[in-house]
């Protein structure tokens, strides 16, 4: 089993302290359990880290990757957190979302069990379009993303600038099902390798297993949100692939240099 635990980290020019989520793989019998390893920066949905979005990170833990999931809306009046956090990824590059994932960027690729030249993303739904976003436009490498469901960039020159991408839309959600093929297009158009699919029968969310009244109510929405076996088992197959072709067997890169000052320092741990 991964060692997964929350913990929670502080992102210093800001003083937020932003609980996150941290699941390493299992050693090999015999091999050094710190050996730098590829990560992946899971980046949640629109009602920020929950325990779906910790067993989604723990299953890259389960496949070798080290895997960070933080928590960008914070402490708060939810749908305060909601609606800043919104404004903030409308500041492309600039806002508090970028520069506070930028710091926590920073402090996964400074950790000694993780290679800070393999570094990755995958985001799902608001989590999804920023990840795109981020790839362009927040200052640091990242070697491969894997945006699931998420809008497409409103300035579409920023798509060039984005990494190899593994995307995934449901053909039944009404609000993003048809942004694949125009992803597609545009990375193709800025020859960006990819993998973009829509599966016809799935709907929004189709990789998260959500319980409460998001459960209940989401399959009834006209984004039909809802789990999807069949999606989702192909979508990990993909996704897998593709970051085992670009991330983990990725050559090596330089860093950008960090351009709003920030960094995460650690703070508690759970």
């Amino acid at each position: 089993m991964p060692d997964a635990r929350d913990i929670t980290l502080r992102a210093a020019t800001t003083g937020r302290r932003l609980p996150a989520f941290l699941a390493r793989p299992d050693a090999e019998p015999g091999s050094d359990p710190d050996a730098p390893r590829p990560a992946v920066i899971v980046v949640h949905e629109i009602m920020g880290l929950n325990d779906d979005i910790r067993r989604i990170a723990t299953v890259f833990a389960d496949k070798g990757y080290v895997a960070l999931a933080p928590d960008l809306l914070g402490s708060g009046f939810r749908p305060l957190c909601i609606a800043r956090f919104f404004q903030g990824i409308g500041k492309v590059g600039t806002g508090l979302p970028y520069r506070e994932m930028a710091a926590f960027h920073d402090w996964l690729a400074k950790q000694p069990y993780v290679d800070a030249e393999r570094i990755g993303m995958a985001g799902f739904c608001a989590g999804g379009g920023f990840t795109m976003l981020y790839a362009a436009r927040g200052g640091r490498d990242l070697r491969a993303i894997a945006p699931f469901y998420g809008a497409l960039p409103a300035d579409e020159s920023l798509i060039p600038d984005i990494c190899p991408t593994v995307a995934s839309y449901g053909g039944r959600d009404r609000a993003f099902g048809a942004v694949g093929p125009r992803l597609k297009r545009a990375l193709d158009d800025a020859g960006i390798a990819n993998d973009v699919k829509t599966y016809p029968d799935a709907g929004h969310s189709f990789m998260s297993r959500h319980g409460g009244l998001m459960g209940t109510v989401g399959p009834h929405l006209p984004m039909h949100a809802a789990f999807d076996a069949d999606a989702s088992t192909d979508a990990w197959a993909r996704v897998l692939a593709f970051f085992d072709e670009h991330l983990v067997s990725a050559g090596t890169a330089g860093t950008a240099d960090d351009p709003a000052g920030e960094s995460a320092e650690p703070a508690t741990s759970a």
